[in-house]
């Protein structure tokens, strides 16, 4: 079994700064990418929202509202994922989701998701 801790929610102000981290553990043979989701307040009835993703080669993928101002990272070595971001804004506020997709040490296909970690922004 594989599970997804993150941290680094919490409140902060506009234009202020924060990092969510996320680590894996558990029987995980390969990660082919993690990456983060967030869900808005009011929201929660609808599939979360890609935020970053990084694959297994470093790739980087954005959503355009966080684009230029959030870097999403990895340490292969502890299965943690990493996402800086900056120059928050109100509209950032919203629980944010870790996913893992790999394999296990069984083979089997993995698509795991923490259990999420909220990040409030204010005006």
């Amino acid at each position: 079994q594989v599970h997804l801790v993150e941290s680094g929610g919490g409140l902060v102000q506009a234009g202020g700064s924060l990092t969510l981290s996320c680590a894996a553990s558990g029987s995980v043979s390969a990660i082919k990418a993690m990456g983060w989701y967030r869900q808005a307040p009011g929201k929660e009835r609808e599939l979360g929202e890609l935020v970053a993703t990084i694959s297994d080669g470093g790739t980087t993928t954005y959503h355009n509202s966080v684009k230029g101002r959030s870097t999403i990272s990895r340490d292969n070595a502890k299965n943690t994922v990493y996402l800086q971001m900056n120059s928050l804004k109100p509209e950032d506020t919203a629980v944010y989701y870790c996913r893992l997709e790999g394999t296990t040490g069984w083979g089997l296909g993995l698509d795991a998701w923490g259990p999420g970690t909220r990040v409030t922004v204010s005006s």
